[in-house]
């Protein structure tokens, strides 16, 4: 177990905690919140290839969400010819269904070291530093002397709520229209999913806005910050995959690969 806690501090809380000291040593004023909003962005940026597999491979299964319904629709009797059929549709169009895992295996450890960071004092940081790296001989714990960061904030707290709802509201998929006059029925499943990504899209947040105003205010602008990213990033990609997306409705499965042409 002790084994397990070292390499944890090495890969994960060192490096980013070192970041962190370096940052708000280097940034005007030594301001903790700049140095936070900075290395939340290096973090961004660092993991950013998987981030964007990911979120690429949620577009395309919106894509092609019409030839997957075709296909279980066709083989609901046959979990083998299934199985097959969707992993070649899945090859056809370049889509990894577990790279959403691979994304979170990256960022859960990231994220419990960047708690970790917040969460205990950095005055205390000195016997972690690398032997370049300097603690500061003064900090500017309140954000353009603000918002202290080592208390949690009301303001800051909300911000981070809505923050995640807005980003949860632009990667939920569009609730399903079904054609009324064709007797169309959603099946359970289909209801069950739709109904728990909705209640989702605000029990999120409240959680994150409970955790914030019980947290260090570092710990709601780390959020914000990672927040806005993933928005600007997800908008970004969604602007490239409606084409795809109009294309994919006119033709066979298989027929293109590429969402980002």
């Amino acid at each position: 177990m002790s084994f397990l806690v070292d390499f944890y501090n090495i890969i994960f809380f060192k490096p980013l905690l070192n970041a962190l000291v370096f940052l708000t040593s280097v940034v005007p004023f030594h301001d903790l919140g700049v140095a936070v909003i900075l290395l939340t962005l290096i973090v961004r940026t660092i993991i950013f290839p998987f981030t964007h597999r990911s979120v690429q491979t949620q577009a395309k299964m919106r894509a092609i969400e019409p030839h997957l319904k075709k296909i279980r629709d066709e083989h609901k009797n046959n979990q083998a010819e299934l199985a097959k059929k969707t992993m070649e549709l899945y090859k056809e169009h370049g889509v990894s269904p577990f790279s959403g895992c691979l994304l979170l295996l990256i960022q859960l450890p990231i994220l419990i070291a960047m708690y970790r960071l917040f969460i205990e004092d950095i005055s205390g940081a000195s016997a972690h530093l690398y032997s370049f790296v300097h603690f500061p001989e003064y900090i500017r714990y309140s954000f353009f002397g603000l918002v202290d960061m080592t208390k949690p904030n009301i303001v800051l707290a909300v911000i981070v709520g809505l923050s995640q709802y807005i980003q949860m509201k632009l990667v939920m998929p569009p609730k399903k229209a079904f054609d009324k006059n064709k007797k169309e029925r959603p099946s359970f499943k289909e209801e069950f999913s739709q109904s728990m990504a909705t209640q989702s899209v605000y029990i999120f947040p409240f959680l994150i806005f409970f955790i914030s105003i019980r947290f260090p205010s570092a710990v709601a602008l780390y959020w914000t910050t990672s927040n806005v990213f993933a928005t600007v990033h997800e908008g970004i990609v969604r602007k490239k995959a409606k084409k795809y997306e109009r294309e994919n409705e006119r033709r066979d499965p298989g027929a293109d690969k590429n969402i980002d042409r």
